[in-house]
């Protein structure tokens, strides 16, 4: 291992990870730490993660971001959730809201009382007990309140829809004010080490050699130094989730803003639909297997909001991950670490919890082994949890009016996505492993969305009478909704905030 002071990073790539882990480490490292970047204005991004997740806020907020500078920079809307279109049987939606659901009582989580007043024919859908779910259905959005702490406003959590593209030039312009250095050129060699086989240089086309200590991957798929260079290796996990190919367009949007995304299950796949102030960002994620490149743009096509504002652009990628994102003196970060498909908005969040590790394992005093096998072993217990919970958006369906949704919903799953399975079947219970990133309400609102029904529910209900649990759902319920349209709509919210 290198036991060298860590002051010279090279990036490799820019787009979306590039500029996010560039921005972070402007902001965090000391300033005799030298930050360069090196892309092509050649080589394209994917750019069609406009989707977030809550955590997002916490990436802006330590770069000390202006919200309405961020809207207003990247074109962006609030999010709420997901919804999610036809995936546990057509006809049928469900949105899958940040945030919570009702009001726990005592030491039971809310969903139970729920469930056994729903299992009995008195109550609601689950969207009704929830300020996001019930918000996102009414086009209704505002930010939390602060003066009302026990009020389900100061509960509403949220993300954003944004251009990545957009985004990343916002950012880029963050860290060169920082001091880091953009190289343009495409890379044509990577110098390795002969003895530690560790990344020493690379070379552009212009013939710039950049050196560096620390190498941080954002090639994208192509994974140039993590892979093409070191021969990492990639675990395969399309077995499991069978979609290998997307094809994107924005398209022209009109009237309101939904306050969160879209995604419409398809014959072999799904479609997402994301909408910005300026336009909507539309996407089909297939597997090649079951239909083909042109079906799968026609479909996509047929099914727009909108004009479409330019070509369909078909995007090839295997679901997995590198064996080890961070190998030698090279960590990769986002698609250059592996591909989740972006179901449930994860792709953007895992490049800044990528940021987050290594900041917190930053070698400073040079690169040891324990940091990096830690390093990958979190790394790894994230991409697990990950998977197991896309997997279920598939696997948990009714549907089997096409030969994609009968393989989907026969296939064997990971033992660990089994066991949350059957005990969210048995009493409706979910438990959290290892510090994962979706929490009990995501698990319930997605299993119960797409036709797990317990069978039970927690005992300790039934202590409580009858009539109270019922003015208990109803009093939640009531509030919920009168606190819903006491928010103003999605798209004056957003006028207001940037005027």
């Amino acid at each position: 291992m290198s036991l060298l002071p860590i002051q010279n990073i090279t990036i490799v790539g820019g787009g979306t990870a590039g500029w996010m882990a560039t921005a972070a480490l402007s902001k965090v490292l000391p300033p005799h730490c030298r930050i360069r970047l090196v892309e092509s204005d050649e080589i394209g991004t994917v750019g069609v993660g406009e989707a977030t997740i809550p955590m997002i806020k916490l990436y802006n907020s330590a770069l000390e971001l202006d919200e309405a500078e961020f809207m207003r920079e990247t074109q962006g809307s609030f999010k709420l959730g997901i919804e999610f279109v036809d995936w546990g049987g057509l006809g049928e939606s469900y949105i899958h809201g940040f945030g919570t659901i009702g009001q726990d009582l005592g030491l039971v989580p809310f969903h139970h009382y729920w469930l056994k007043q729903r299992q009995a024919g008195k109550a609601a859908e689950l969207d009704a007990y929830s300020i996001n779910t019930w918000a996102a259905r009414h086009d209704r959005f505002m930010h939390a309140t602060t003066d009302r702490p026990n009020s389900p406003l100061a509960q509403i959590a949220y993300a954003y829809h944004f251009d990545a593209n957009l985004y990343a030039r916002f950012l880029r312009k963050y860290a060169e004010a920082r001091g880091v250095q953009r190289i343009e050129g495409k890379i044509v060699d990577v110098g390795l080490d002969p003895e530690s086989g560790h990344v020493t240089h690379v070379t552009t086309d212009r013939g710039d050699m950049v050196e560096g200590q620390l190498f941080i991957d954002c090639s994208g798929f192509r994974g140039l130094l993590i892979e093409q260079a070191l021969q990492t290796g990639y675990e395969d996990w399309t077995h499991w989730l069978p979609c290998d190919r997307a094809v994107a367009v924005p398209c022209v949007g009109s009237g309101e803003i939904t306050p969160y995304t879209r995604s419409t299950a398809r014959s072999a796949g799904w479609q997402w639909r994301i909408p910005l102030q300026h336009r909507i960002g539309n996407g089909h994620v297939f597997c090649s297997q079951f239909i083909s490149e042109d079906e799968a743009t026609a479909t996509l096509l047929a099914n727009l909001d909108g004009e479409a504002l330019a070509e369909p652009r078909v995007l090839r990628f295997v679901t997995g991950k590198r064996r080890q994102v961070w190998n030698r003196n090279v960590i990769a970060v986002g698609l250059a670490s592996g591909f989740m498909e972006p179901l449930e908005s994860t792709s953007i969040h895992m490049i800044q919890t990528a940021i987050a590790r290594l900041t917190a394992f930053f070698p400073h005093a040079g690169i040891q082994q324990p940091d990096v096998d830690t390093f990958n072993r979190h790394v790894n217990e994230e991409f697990l949890s990950i998977r197991d919970f896309l997997i279920a958006h598939y696997h948990v369906t009714q549907r089997d009016d096409t030969p994609f949704w009968n393989h989907c919903r026969t296939m064997d799953v990971p033992v660990s996505l089994q066991r949350k399975l059957d005990l969210f079947a048995s009493n409706g219970r979910v438990f959290r492993e290892n510090n994962e990133l979706f929490a009990e309400a995501s698990w319930i609102q997605v299993l119960y969305g797409q036709g797990i029904r317990p069978s039970g529910y927690h005992g300790l209900v039934d202590a409580l009478p009858e009539e109270k649990l019922a003015e208990f759902l109803g009093n939640v319920r009531g509030v919920i909704d009168n606190c819903m349209k006491a928010m103003p709509g999605h798209r004056a919210y957003i006028e207001r905030l940037l005027s």
